[in-house]
């Protein structure tokens, strides 16, 4: 879904970027959801967890894999699963948001 970053290009992102983009994906899923736009929503939590498992991949964030791990679980089981940690729409925006607002400021 994202060959050029798949491609290389991701590597080139800090960590708060690569979250912040795997946020707007995810932003992206909750928004679709709530418009009963299922289609639409799972093609974003796809392209979501595609980022998420680039970033788990990158060897610079080795020591953070555990947490990029559960956040792609919560993730996973938000979206695909029975929600049994019972994530929040609002948690999952106030996660990422720190994210890109960190990475707005770095820019």
């Amino acid at each position: 879904m994202h060959p050029t970053l798949a491609g290389g290009r991701w590597s080139t992102y800090t960590l708060v970027e690569q979250l912040a983009h795997i946020g707007s994906e995810v932003d992206r899923a909750l928004y679709w959801s709530a418009k009963n736009d299922s289609a639409s929503a799972q093609r974003a939590i796809d392209r979501a967890l595609e980022l998420i498992d680039l970033t788990i991949s990158d060897s610079r964030w080795a020591g953070r894999r555990k947490e990029l791990l559960r956040t792609r679980e919560v993730l996973a089981d938000r979206f695909y699963g029975e929600n049994e940690y019972q994530t929040t729409d609002e948690f999952l925006k106030k996660y990422f948001l720190a994210f890109g607002f960190a990475a707005a400021r770095n820019r």
